[in-house]
């Protein structure tokens, strides 16, 4: 792993004050406190990035609808095809607790 460069005290600490968020409110406080627009847009483009991957979207159609560099959206895959399986296991636990909410509506 890559990050495995970087691990130590401040990165343990980073992680463990994003796993103490509570809610999804806390969530856009902090990240607004610790992130400029730009870096919060960039995580956020390579997730969706991501999800369209999986979904079987071509790359053009990636960055037509999310902007994203063809390079980006190379590293995106490369990671889904070589990395941890992060992607894939945040991207299901997200689909799983919305499905979740769509039943607890009705």
């Amino acid at each position: 792993m890559q990050i495995d460069k970087l691990r130590g005290k401040e990165l343990d600490q980073l992680f463990k004050a994003i796993l103490s968020l509570r809610d999804l409110e806390e969530c856009y406080e902090f990240f607004d406190d610790l992130c400029t627009i730009n870096e919060i847009q960039s995580l956020a483009q390579r997730l969706e990035v991501a999800r369209m991957l999986q979904h079987g979207h071509t790359y053009h159609k990636i960055e037509t609808e999310t902007g994203a560099s063809t390079a980006t959206i190379s590293r995106v895959k490369r990671c889904l095809n070589y990395g941890n399986e992060s992607y894939q296991m945040t991207l299901d636990r997200v689909r799983e607790e919305e499905q979740g909410e769509k039943e607890n509506q009705k």
